[in-house]
């Protein structure tokens, strides 16, 4: 009898230590947003004409579907989104973030579509945004 009690207690604290692990670990992610943020990028939105020439060529050539680069120069560093082939015009990009963390820059975009079918237009558009910001080493994280 007293052996069956023991057991029933280990089987206790086990369970306990168990739902304890679970709930501690269950507050980590992979999530990596607003993790170790150490600070805002400041950044401008490049224009078609401001665009380095190798880059454009790039862009010219990946802009049928969806892509994410970066480039750099002794300018600065370009980090371009693109969503591809779009059925109609009028699409505009938002800059959600731009952020350093400890180990990386974060870039976070969304695409917004037309407001009207008036503003959309009949042909089809590659919308894509490049933006320009200080030289850094870190791995882009796109989101």
């Amino acid at each position: 009898m007293r052996k069956a009690a023991v057991h029933k207690w280990a089987l206790w604290i086990l369970l306990v230590a168990w739902v304890f692990i679970v709930r501690c670990l269950g507050g980590c992610s992979a999530d990596t947003a607003d993790e170790g943020k150490v600070r805002d990028l400041e950044f401008t939105v490049v224009g078609d004409g401001e665009i380095p020439e190798e880059l454009r060529n790039t862009i010219e050539q990946k802009k049928t579907s969806p892509f994410k680069l970066t480039y750099s120069d002794d300018q600065g560093l370009y980090i371009v989104t693109g969503y591809g082939e779009q059925e109609s015009g009028g699409y505009s990009i938002v800059v959600e973030e731009l952020y350093l963390t400890e180990n990386s820059i974060v870039f976070d975009t969304e695409l917004r579509g037309p407001e009207s079918a008036e503003s959309a237009g009949s042909e089809k558009s590659y919308p894509y945004i490049v933006v320009k910001t200080e030289v850094l080493e870190n791995p882009v994280v796109f989101q």
